[in-house]
């Protein structure tokens, strides 16, 4: 059984996804504790918390907790959906492509990853991979990042005489930036704990880098402060925002907090100061979701024609054993066969010795297959025998 349990922005807001984390690891801890998960894989972004299992025999009345559980077939449809953008709060966004690529890799570093949701996650971002080439669902600047620059913009308008302030130079904070540099703007600043990113992404983007130690500095005049950190603690604590932010000033600047867990308190709003986070994106979001309808739809029909390729795959893998081991079977009759043959050769007509071997070599295998053939017909077991003609290309059923 593959197994998908996850919590999403489909389903929960950001405060929830951030204590799901936690529940949803102690959950999978369990179903190990009972010997039933044989391959697993974490997916964990700002907009979801997932794990995808190879599984059998969970326990009957077992407590998912709530979080949505899907199976085979639909877990299977929920991953290559996920892979092609269609699942993203930004439909057609690129970087979770790239999290499940990075998914993949650390599970298969861990030892969690087999060779089932190998080749599944393989399958999933090839074809993410070809839903971005076949269709226009990414086109254009399709990513949180993107997102809370909108955000910013619907609030302040025009951001070119804007100061803007971004927290994190990780993975979401270049999106972020990289948003930023498509309007063009005078003063971008970027602050990370560690400094050298932070001066590599604001080269890259003509702005001003930050020590982190002067980072109530640069909050002192910044108009829009958006922060994208991996810091498993507030940023901006309402001590830190109270103390760096002029009172005159707080009305003006917009905070965009798209980091899980949260860089902002909540109750940084109390100083006047908008505050913005993930949950607030969704209307950006659905304003994207109704521009790329039409390339969705394609890439819908794509999703779903590879499924039905991945999931008959699958069938076949049940059969990989079976083969294995028949083929071994058969190459240790082969061995032993020609081992004689060798023998025999030596005193022999080559000739005559060659027939006697291929001829004992289809003796053995006949024998055994013909026992089990006449077995099913004492049985009257009509659908074995059919099978085997089936194998065997015959019509004699």
């Amino acid at each position: 059984m593959i197994l998908n349990i996850r919590v999403d922005h489909k389903t929960s807001d950001v405060e929830e996804m951030e204590h799901a984390s936690g529940d949803i690891q102690e959950l999978v801890a369990e179903l190990e504790a009972a010997g039933v998960v044989k391959e697993k894989i974490p997916l964990v972004t700002c907009n979801r918390v997932e794990y995808y299992l190879s599984a059998d025999n969970i326990p009957e009345g077992f407590d998912f907790r709530g979080f949505t559980v899907e199976t085979d077939e639909d877990a299977l449809r929920h991953l290559l959906r996920l892979s092609s953008g269609l699942e993203s709060m930004i439909i057609g966004e690129d970087q979770i492509l790239g999290q499940i690529k990075t998914a993949r890799i650390r599970a298969l570093r861990d030892g969690t990853c087999g060779p089932l949701l190998d080749m599944i996650f393989t399958k999933a971002i090839h074809v993410g991979q070809a839903v971005r080439r076949k269709t226009e669902i990414n086109r254009g600047s399709v990513s949180i990042g993107s997102a809370a620059v909108e955000l910013a913009e619907s609030i302040h308008g025009d951001l070119r005489c804007k100061k803007v302030l971004v927290i994190g130079a990780g993975k979401m904070g270049t999106l972020v930036a990289r948003a930023l540099a498509e309007k063009h703007l005078k003063a971008i600043m970027v602050a990370n704990r560690t400094y050298d990113r932070a001066y590599n992404l604001a080269c890259e983007l003509g702005g001003e880098a930050i020590h982190f130690d002067r980072l109530n500095e640069s909050l002192r005049d910044a108009d829009v402060v958006i922060s994208a950190t991996g810091s498993p603690h507030h940023i901006l604590t309402l001590e830190r925002v109270r103390e760096a932010v002029p009172p005159e000033r707080r009305s003006r600047v917009v905070m965009v907090d798209i980091a899980n867990p949260r860089d902002i308190e909540d109750s940084v709003r109390e100083l006047g100061i908008r505050v913005f986070s993930i949950d607030d994106l969704r209307g950006v979001a659905e304003e994207n979701r109704r521009r790329r309808e039409a390339e969705a739809r394609e890439a819908e029909r794509i999703v779903e024609d590879e499924l039905e390729l991945l999931l008959r795959s699958l069938k076949r893998m049940v059969a990989d054993p079976l083969l294995a081991e028949i083929r071994s079977r058969m190459e240790e009759l082969r061995r032993r066969e020609l081992e004689k043959a060798v023998k025999m050769m030596e005193n022999s007509d080559a000739d005559r010795v060659m027939d006697d071997l291929t001829r004992s070599i289809v003796d053995k295998i006949f024998h055994d297959v013909a026992i089990s053939i006449r077995e099913a017909a004492e049985r009257d077991d009509v659908e074995f025998l059919r099978a085997c003609a089936d194998i065997f290309g015959c019509d004699s059923v």
